[in-house]
This record gives structure tokens, C-alpha cells and sequence, in this order.
């Protein structure tokens, strides 16, 4: 395995070919709601689809239109040009740009007669039980569709293998995390978030594996020295390792996030009952305080924040969000009344997918920073 290769971040179109090429299915997928186990259990590849490094979205833009965020639009770019070259995608309602990104590819695509398969996962905005049995019968038609895509029945055992697999997973990416709350740890958090990345198309066999070899060569790392304030970041996917790296070279050591393209993605395990492993599946990817797509439960996502924020020894905390993400736009607003009750130091940073304007990230951040250092 070329760790070196895998930590550069860029989306590895070849891993998802040769799994096409051995006769299997591959899925993006756009939303972090949609169960991996799932699709892993049908022998489906999930592609949690990413936007690292898009220079030019041009297309993608054309499509979803201006006052759509770069995120969105970057994936369907990659979609157009072939950099994700997939069976079809999969999503759920968590915002509207997801839906919009498989109503543009569902027009392309059949504009160039490309055989696709969609579905989009309806996930209730309350927690609660009958919001629970609402999704649990989804997930038992996803299955059905999934065992038609790929040809392999979707069994109890089958997915209860694939529940264990993945908690494996999220045990040895808390392993990863826990390294962050040493007074001087080993990893950065730009080199954190590559290592999430890494688990975005890659067989989550292989991820297990990579993780450990990751746990074994962090014991031989030196602590990292020379940094002002222990910061933590929260909110609008983040795929971008530069911008995690142009904050950190103001000084700030990121210690700790909130980020469905990290924590977020491999946090808690999941807990199953044997007599209803789809009930708990639907159960813990509603339960999960992922982000602000949720009606109810929003004191959550507030909570986890603050505990994470002490459990890691954050000096303080940096809300990130995409220009146009119009739930972290109201988000973040919320926050920082939370943090302002909690006195807790943050800023409040809107960005593009493309950074740019990287000298007034470092002024506000190296401002940030003196603050909190003569607190």
C-alpha cells in the first residue's frame, strides 16, 4: 500500500476502476446519512464523494447556478469531467444542493445514455419512534434495490459482519483522535484530515489496515512544538486539507473537529440489537448528532462541540463555512451565542471550496490567535 500516495488527498479514481473492473458496484455518495453498512454488505463499493482539490467547476456552476455552494459544485464537476467514474449515486435529503447533484447527473446522464442508478434515502428531520420506523422501512427498500444493482442478497449476518467491520474502523480512527490530546501531539490536523480522507473510496478493509499502520509509525513521531493556541474546527463539510494547513501555519495547532469529512464520518460505534439489525442501523444514522439538518436535537451538536472543545484542551474554536451553506450560515449564528454563554474564544470564517484569499485567513487567524494567547 502506498501510504504516501494516500496521504496526498487526491481522490484515487484508480482504487475505484480496479473495483469496477472485478465485476462489483461502486455508489457515490453525497450525504453523510446514507449507511455505508449497507452498501458494504451487498458488496457495493461507497464512494462518499469529495470535492479535494477542484481548480475549475465551471460546469458544475452552469448547472446548480451561482447561489449554490463550491462544495456542491465541485462534485458535480468531477461527476461531468470523469473524474468519478461510478455505477450511480446514492443520497439522502440532508440539504438541498444533495438533491440537486443527482437531479443534474440524473439529466446528464441520461443525455449521454450513461446507465445510472439513483436513489435518495429520505431521512427524517425529528428523532423519534415513529420517525424511526419511517426510515427503518426505507432502508429495507434501499436493500432491495441494492440486492437488485448488484446481484448479492442483503442478509442479516451479512450486515451485521459489515457493522463490525466499520466499528473496527471508527475504534482505530478514535485511536487517531485520541493521539490529539496529548499536550504535544504527533499529529497535526491537516495530516488528521488526510488521514479521514483517506477512507472516502477506499475499501474500508484496506482503511482498517492503513489506520493501524498509521497508529504503528505514530509511535516513532516527534511531539509537535512551536504553536500558539490549541484550536478546534466546526462546521461546513471540509475536504481541504490546505485550508486546515494554512490555519495551522498561523500558529494554531487544530486539535480537534466537527466535520462530516472527519469525527463526524467515523465517530461513535455502531450498537446493534439481533433482532432488528435495520432498525438499528436507521436508528444510530438518525440519533447522530451530525449536523444542523435536524428539527429537533440541535442542543446535541452545541453539546458535543463543548465537550469535545475541553476533552481536547481547545483554546478556542474556528467556525468554518462554505459561502451559500445555508444551514451552517444559520448554524453559526447560533453558535457563537453558545460560545459567547460558555466563554469560549471563536471566529467566524467563511470560505470557497478553491481557496483563495489566503492573506486575509492569515490575518484573521494570526489575530485570533494573539487574542487567545493574551487572554
Amino acid at each position: 500500500m502506498d501510504y504516501k500516495k494516500i496521504l496526498n488527498s487526491e481522490i484515487s479514481a484508480e482504487t475505484i476502476k480496479q473495483w469496477r473492473e472485478s465485476g462489483k458496484k461502486a455508489l457515490g455518495i453525497v450525504c453523510c446519512h446514507v449507511p455505508f453498512e449497507i452498501l458494504h454488505a451487498a458488496q457495493i463499493l461507497p464512494v462518499r464523494l469529495r470535492a479535494t482539490s477542484c481548480k475549475d467547476c465551471g460546469e458544475g456552476e452552469a448547472c446548480l447556478g451561482p447561489q449554490s455552494c463550491s462544495f456542491t459544485q465541485s462534485i458535480l464537476q468531477y461527476l461531468i469531467d470523469g473524474t468519478y467514474d461510478l455505477d450511480g449515486l446514492i443520497t439522502s435529503n440532508g440539504c438541498s444542493a444533495a438533491s440537486e447533484i443527482m437531479g443534474h447527473w440524473r439529466t446528464v446522464s441520461q443525455r449521454e445514455n450513461r446507465q445510472q442508478f439513483f436513489y435518495e434515502i429520505g431521512v427524517p428531520r425529528v428523532n423519534n419512534q415513529a420517525s424511526r420506523n419511517y426510515f427503518r422501512g426505507d432502508l429495507e427498500e434501499v436493500c432491495k434495490e441494492l440486492e437488485r444493482l448488484s446481484g448479492n442478497e442483503i442478509t442479516n449476518e451479512k450486515l451485521k459482519n459489515s457493522i463490525d467491520t466499520y466499528n473496527e474502523a471508527r475504534r482505530l480512527v478514535k485511536q487517531v483522535y485520541d493521539l490529539r490530546k496529548a499536550e504535544n501531539p504527533v499529529l497535526s490536523g491537516e495530516e488528521t484530515l488526510r488521514i479521514t480522507l483517506a477512507a472516502m473510496e477506499m475499501p474500508i478493509e484496506d482503511y482498517i489496515e492503513f489506520l493501524k499502520a498509521v497508529l504503528a509509525d505514530a509511535k516513532n513521531r516527534k511531539p509537535i512544538e512551536n504553536f500558539g493556541a490549541r484550536v478546534m474546527l466546526a462546521g461546513s463539510a471540509l475536504d481541504d486539507p490546505e485550508f486546515v494547513k494554512a490555519v495551522e501555519a498561523c500558529g494554531c495547532l487544530v486539535v480537534a473537529d466537527l466535520n462530516s469529512f472527519g469525527i463526524r464520518f467515523l465517530r461513535d460505534e455502531l450498537v446493534y440489537d439481533n433482532s432488528d439489525i435495520i432498525g438499528s442501523i436507521a436508528k444510530y444514522y438518525i440519533s447522530r448528532s451530525s449536523c444542523p439538518r435536524m428539527m429537533d436535537g440541535s442542543d446535541d451538536i452545541h453539546d458535543y462541540i463543548l465537550n469535545a472543545a475541553k476533552e481536547y484542551n481547545a483554546d478556542g474554536i474556528i467556525i468554518e463555512r462554505l459561502k451559500h451553506c445555508e444551514k451552517w450560515e444559520n448554524e453559526a449564528s447560533i453558535l457563537g451565542e453558545v460560545f459567547k454563554s460558555a466563554d469560549i474564544p471563536y471566529l467566524e470564517l467563511e470560505r470557497q471550496e478553491r481557496m483563495s484569499a489566503g492573506g486575509q485567513l492569515s490575518i484573521r487567524v494570526e489575530a485570533f490567535r494573539e487574542m487567545i494567547e493574551n487572554r
